[in-house]
C-alpha cells in the first residue's frame, strides 16, 4: 500500500515531524530573547503597549522568549502541548500587531501570522500519540461497555 493510499496512517508520524521541526525552529527564535537579558526582554516587552499594557515591559519581554523557546520545546516534547500552543498563538498574535504597527508590509507579518495560525490549529488537532501527553494523560477507557 502506497503513502497516498494510507488512509492518513501516517497521522502521527506526520505530527511528530511538524511539533519537532517548528518546536526547534522556535527554540532558536526564542533564545536570542532570552539570553539578551532586561535590556532586551525590556525591547521587547514594550510591544504589549500595542494592547494596553503599559508597565512591566521587562516581563513581558522575558515571557514572550520563554513563550517562544520553552513553549517551542513543550511542542517539540508533546508536553503541556495545548496550553503552549495557546501561550504561542498569543505571542504570534502580538509580534503580527507589532509588525503591522510599524509599517511592515505583509513579508513582513506574514511569518508571525502563519505561525499563529499554526499553533491555533495545532490546540484542536492535538499532540498525536507519540506524544509525553500521550504517555503521561493517556483518555480515559470507554468503561461503559462493562456495565450492564
Amino acid at each position: 500500500m502506497g503513502i497516498l493510499r494510507a488512509r492518513y496512517a501516517f497521522a502521527d508520524v506526520g505530527l511528530l515531524i511538524l511539533r519537532i521541526g517548528i518546536g526547534l525552529m522556535f527554540i532558536f527564535h526564542g533564545w536570542p530573547k532570552l539570553a539578551g537579558g532586561p535590556e532586551k526582554w525590556a525591547q521587547v516587552g514594550k510591544t504589549m503597549e500595542l494592547v494596553g499594557i503599559n508597565f512591566m515591559h521587562e516581563f513581558w519581554g522575558f515571557m514572550a522568549g520563554s513563550a517562544e523557546a520553552v513553549g517551542g520545546a513543550l511542542v517539540m516534547l508533546g508536553l503541556l502541548y495545548r496550553p503552549a500552543c495557546a501561550l504561542l498563538t498569543f505571542t504570534m498574535l502580538v509580534a503580527t500587531m507589532r509588525h503591522i504597527s510599524v509599517g511592515d508590509g505583509f513579508g513582513g507579518y506574514s511569518h508571525a501570522l502563519e505561525a499563529a495560525i499554526l499553533f491555533f490549529s495545532l490546540i484542536f488537532i492535538g499532540p498525536g500519540k507519540y506524544s509525553l501527553d500521550s504517555l503521561l494523560f493517556p483518555p480515559k477507557l470507554d468503561r461503559s461497555v462493562f456495565t450492564g
